[in-house]
């Protein structure tokens, strides 16, 4: 059936063109009274004579809205290029101890360097200006969907908010940012 539909289709479009010819060749069936508005119109309307040109003209006018969307990818830091060249440096003292300190409201994400897993639902963003800032996820979200960074809508403020913004894994998983809390360095 709609093989037929689809074979029939161009044939009607050409319609009005056979009747344009049939009518400036005399035929007595272009004498005979019109049956619709577009044969009313004659042979020269445009309606008749060309049906896709008259379909365009005709077309009404119609709002066009566009809409931006910026999402913003936050990668985990890569690891350092040159592991076997720094082994044969003498090792260094233990790494510091690090400490939840103040409560942070929001951090730009122009701001953010990198990104590395925590235990259970915490992230560390590691920001351009030598910060750590502990990230709580919420409960139900795990930091281990993460690991490969994670992706954020960008707001027209730019900033990484507690509970107004949601990462989302790479995997799928969308989780709300809880808490956030800057990491501070407590010497041994």
């Amino acid at each position: 059936m709609d093989s037929l539909f689809a074979l029939a289709a161009p044939l009607a479009l050409m319609l009005p063109l056979v009747a344009e010819t049939a009518g400036t060749q005399g035929s007595s069936a272009a004498a005979s009274a019109p049956q619709c508005d577009a044969a009313a119109a004659g042979p020269d309307s445009p309606a008749v004579a060309r049906p896709l040109t008259a379909l365009r003209e005709s077309s009404v006018v119609r709002q066009v809205r566009i809409e931006q969307r910026v999402v913003v990818r936050i990668a985990p830091q890569p690891p350092s290029g040159r592991q076997s060249l720094l082994a044969e440096l003498p090792q260094r003292p233990a790494a510091p101890r690090f400490e939840e300190g103040s409560k942070e409201k929001c951090v730009t994400l122009d701001g953010i360097a990198g990104v590395q897993t925590g235990s259970g639902n915490r992230l560390v963003l590691f920001l351009r200006d030598r910060r750590m800032i502990s990230v709580n996820l919420e409960k139900a979200c795990r930091a281990r969907d993460f690991y490969s960074g994670f992706y954020v809508e960008k707001n027209k403020d730019g900033r990484l908010c507690v509970e107004r913004d949601k990462l989302q894994s790479r995997t799928g998983a969308r989780c709300e940012v809880d808490a956030m809390r800057q990491l501070v360095a407590v010497g041994n």
